[in-house]
């Protein structure tokens, strides 16, 4: 049951990585600020904003969830729902790029 959980645990933090990693790159090479979207002028910048929000979607997701409201605090249970979401997320995330690295290594 332990090695479960902690298993369970070290692939929410490589998708949590993976996102921050890919978050900070996005917004280095594309010069904007990396946000939940599908828009696009094209249909391959659509598809790219989609796989964007994807794989960063956690890391956006957090970041969420600690925006400041109409006051100058944090709203609890918008930190705990982005949370959530996010960990939730992660796990996800984390399950596909450990399948990809599982794939291309055996």
């Amino acid at each position: 049951m332990l090695s479960e959980l902690l298993l369970a645990g070290f692939i929410i933090g490589v998708g949590l990585c993976m996102a921050g990693a890919g978050t900070h790159l996005y917004q280095w090479l594309a010069r904007e600020q990396a946000l939940l979207r599908v828009d696009g002028p094209t249909l391959p910048a659509s598809l790219g904003h989609l796989a964007m929000s994807i794989v960063c979607g956690p890391y956006i997701m957090l970041q969420m969830g600690l925006e400041r409201g109409g006051g100058e605090n944090i709203s609890v249970g918008s930190a705990l729902v982005g949370a959530l979401v996010a960990f939730g997320w992660a796990f996800v995330t984390g399950l596909l790029f450990m399948s990809a690295y599982v794939a291309i290594q055996f």
